[in-house]
């Protein structure tokens, strides 16, 4: 069973269309990768399935369940969770506050039991532990009182996937991961997102432009084009594809 479902999804903004009548499926547990040139209406695509932009038109159904009108954080409490192109963190919090923020339903946060310490500490106390896990799992650990603003550009990258996972999600879907980053960190983070998958059961939706690297995890790919869907298939099939090399690669 697919866990999401775009059908014919559109984005109007004035007389521009950034996304036209895009239909798609994700798999439960699968990793899918989204490419295509700048402007082809990959970050608007993933910003209509996060709720952070309203839909002209279509359905996005998560795990059978219609979300296409629900705003951003009713989306994140589904199971949804994001990353940005350029990591959207507290900089002045350290790595393991930062993890700490996105924990759904936190006792400490309501007002009936906030006053009250000790309402709260043991439940917080496992919330941090649980951070400290998921900072061990993608190499953060020793960072976890450093400050956000002093990792470097792909600990950042790192740093917003962990913080993702703590919301514990369905689906995870992360625009341009190793933008910005050496080459081998780029590969690391990847071999990091794999596990994730593995380990936790986590499906993703991908865009990235260094290909090469995405080519080696991904299960599926599908390449937009001037907001439109212009193939999909095997990252084989999109290699050889003459009208995606054309258009993507100018070949």
């Amino acid at each position: 069973m697919p866990l999401l479902e775009l059908y014919n999804l559109r984005k109007d903004f004035g007389g521009l269309r950034a996304v036209d009548d895009i239909s798609l499926t994700v798999p439960q547990g699968a990793i899918i990768g989204l490419i295509g040139p700048n402007g082809s209406g990959k970050s608007t695509l993933i910003d209509l399935i996060a709720g952070s932009a309203d839909l002209t038109a279509g359905k996005v159904i998560f795990a059978g369940e219609d979300i296409s009108d629900l705003p951003a954080d009713a989306v994140f409490h589904k199971g949804i969770a994001r990353g940005y192109q350029e990591p959207a963190l507290y900089f002045k919090m350290t790595v393991l506050d930062n993890l700490l923020l996105p924990v759904k339903g936190q006792r400490g946060e309501q007002p009936w039991y906030a006053p009250r310490h000790s309402a709260w500490q043991r439940e917080e106390r496992k919330h941090a532990e649980a951070a400290m896990e998921v900072l061990r799992q993608v190499q953060l650990l020793p960072h976890y009182d450093t400050l956000a603003s002093d990792l470097s550009g792909g600990q950042m990258k790192l740093l917003e996937i962990a913080r993702a996972l703590m919301g514990k999600p369905k689906l995870l879907l992360l625009d341009e991961p190793t933008a910005g980053v050496a080459p081998k960190l780029a590969y690391d983070i990847f071999q990091q997102i794999a596990r994730l998958r593995d380990d936790h059961g986590i499906t993703l939706l991908i865009v990235e432009h260094r290909l090469e690297i995405l080519f080696d995890f991904v299960d599926y790919v599908y390449v937009m084009h001037l907001g439109a869907l212009l193939a999909q298939g095997s990252a084989a099939e999109i290699g050889a594809h003459a009208t995606v090399r054309e258009v993507y690669f100018g070949d």
